[in-house]
């Protein structure tokens, strides 16, 4: 009798036992199951603050569409808040020497910066020439006259794109994260401000956030310009004829009545090439610019100066005319031979990497 009590109370002991440990290991394994659903679900539902990135979702819907989505859904930025990083250089206490057609032709020749170079290695020299000489309108010789704007031009125009390519490595790379730092947050931050998007509107963002061929940067600043020769370009560093209602600018001497716009004045040749990047990036009368853009991007295609022309009929007053006027500049010019071009390092940066 007492061995037979014995056995039971070991059997069930033993039960117990097993019992426990299995209602414990369900415990465990059901604790580290739910856990990582359930603050999940806090981040996305509770923690506002946090920085949401589907990056995934973004690169398969908008990255690799043929179909352009770019928010329409507000009104043009206001300008002060478009262009502050350039009006906030344009109040520059730096004065900048203008050199005259003689100096910078020396200067040229010193550093052995020629076109022909240019065309064939596709490599420019990093030559920051802050203002046009005032002597340019008196060369006589057209090309040599149209050599010297575009030499001049070039490595401004090059650098602006470069440092929007830069731009929009850096937004591939967050694109591809799941979660984004401080850091990160508070440049796209910068970006959405630059660029006129609404907040975490990243497939607007990748769409404004991009170059413009070199080729037709030159064609509009020679066609804005008169290759160097015009007022605006003399007195005010406005290469492209951007308007301002802001903005300190000069007046049109035949401007209509009414209309108080003036032709936006830049501190540097550099900073008018930047404004205008900006202005075809983000003004809503580009917007079908930016679509046949994205489209080339798509279909892996180089940007087309020729075909991206075509959408800058409302850019002048003469519409369609303009477009001829571009594509003749371009082709009579063979400008398309710089659309390659990448800007050589300067001392400054072969120094940093020492």
């Amino acid at each position: 009798m007492r061995k037979f009590k014995k056995s039971g109370f070991l059997k069930n002991k033993s039960f117990h036992i097993v019992s426990r440990f299995f209602i414990s290991s369900f415990i465990v394994i059901s604790f580290f199951y739910t856990a990582p659903i359930i603050i999940n679900f806090k981040n996305k539902n509770f923690n506002n603050k946090e920085f949401t990135n589907n990056s995934k979702n973004i690169l398969n819907n908008t990255l690799n569409k043929d179909k352009l989505i770019e928010e329409d859904l507000t009104a043009d930025a206001d300008e002060r808040d478009l262009l502050y990083d350039i009006l906030e250089e344009n109040n520059s206490e730096i004065n900048l020497v203008r050199y005259t057609t003689t100096e910078i032709d020396s200067l040229f020749k010193e550093v052995n910066y020629n076109l022909e170079d240019v065309r064939n290695t596709k490599l420019v020299k990093p030559i920051d020439i802050g203002l046009l000489p005032n002597e340019i309108k008196n060369i006589g010789n057209t090309k040599k006259r149209k050599d010297m704007f575009i030499k001049i031009v070039l490595p401004l125009i090059v650098k602006e794109n470069n440092k929007i390519r830069v731009d929009r490595k850096r937004l591939f790379t967050i694109l591809n994260k799941n979660s984004n730092t401080d850091i990160e947050k508070k440049w796209l931050e910068k970006k959405y401000k630059q660029y006129g998007v609404r907040k975490n509107d990243l497939s607007t963002l990748k769409v404004r956030m991009d170059e413009i061929p070199i080729s037709l940067a030159i064609a509009q600043a020679a066609k804005e310009t008169g290759w160097g020769t015009s007022r605006f370009a003399l007195k005010g560093n406005a290469l492209f004829g951007q308007w301002t209602w802001s903005g300190e600018g000069l007046k049109p001497k035949n401007a209509d009545e009414g209309k108080d716009h003036k032709v936006m004045k830049f501190h540097s040749l550099q900073l008018s090439v930047r404004a205008y990047l900006r202005n075809l990036n983000t003004h809503s009368t580009y917007k079908n610019l930016r679509k046949a853009r994205t489209e080339l991007r798509n279909q892996n295609k180089p940007l087309d100066s020729l075909i991206l022309s075509k959408y800058l009929d409302k850019y002048a007053e003469t519409g369609s005319q303009y477009i001829e006027v571009l594509q003749k500049i371009i082709e009579q010019n063979n400008l398309k031979d710089f659309d390659e071009a990448r800007l050589l390092p300067s001392s400054k940066d072969l120094e940093s990497l020492i």
